[in-house]
């Protein structure tokens, strides 16, 4: 599997450089100038947190030319900074995790010699046998997992606790939170660098699953979202 890492704007395409240039390019004398702007981390972070850029998103929504990174990254951050979570390498990591998610084989959990896990409870019983470092794996996964459902799904998790007796919000909640906990104090969380982040993850959960149950809501198309729903919660049907 995949660790997820807080690496979303270093990984823009060329194209994306062009949606900020179609933005900002009558309001800059030069856009070589602008791609130079870009290059630069903290000039750059400043001209993504543009409301500019966040509204034309949004109003060119059909006809973008961008990559899933960009374009999570700059709903996520909105949403967080709306929300009073300014952290930006927060934000990066849970638009990494989104990115990376809506690949549908990016959402399952695979394991050597193991067929890929869907179910939260089939990766909790594989981290009885895991060996160390699978079970930093597998914990960092059910802690994207949790928040992915229940930021982006909220409604479904609703639905299959009110008429399937399914666990409710709580469930995600609990298990996301102390998942990001313990992936927090592994070994392996200081040697990829991401013990701080885990744990702001956890301290932040529900800030930040109500922060994208808003923008699941408000800024995430209903095609958009069926699109994810069909893609991701086969399993969950």
């Amino acid at each position: 599997m995949k660790l997820i890492q807080p690496n979303c704007r270093v990984q823009f395409t060329a194209a994306d450089i062009d949606f900020v240039i179609s933005v900002f390019g009558s309001k800059i004398d030069s856009n070589e100038c602008l791609v130079k702007l870009l290059a630069d981390p903290d000039t750059r972070d400043e001209i993504l947190d543009d409301e500019l850029i966040f509204r034309a998103l949004l109003e060119r929504n059909g006809f973008l030319n961008v990559s899933s990174h960009f374009y999570f990254y700059i709903l996520v951050r909105h949403v967080f900074r709306q929300a009073g979570i300014d952290d930006r390498e927060v934000a990066d990591y849970v638009s990494e995790m989104l990115a990376e998610f809506s690949k549908t084989e990016r959402a399952r959990c695979p394991l050597p010699n193991q067929s890929p896990m869907d179910y939260l409870f089939e990766m909790l019983i594989a981290l009885q046998k895991a060996d160390d470092s699978t079970q930093f794996q597998l914990r960092t996964h059910l802690g994207n997992h949790s928040l992915f459902l229940s930021g982006i799904f909220i409604e479904r998790i609703h639905y299959r606790a009110q008429y399937r007796g399914a666990p409710d919000v709580d469930y995600y909640e609990t298990l996301g939170r102390s998942s990001f906990r313990v992936a927090r104090d592994h070994r392996l969380a200081q040697k990829y660098e991401l013990a701080l982040v885990l744990d702001k993850l956890s301290d932040q959960f529900h800030d930040i699953r109500l922060a994208l149950n808003d923008m699941s809501d408000r800024i995430i198309s209903l095609g958009d979202r069926e699109d994810l729903i069909n893609k991701m919660l086969r399993s969950e049907t």
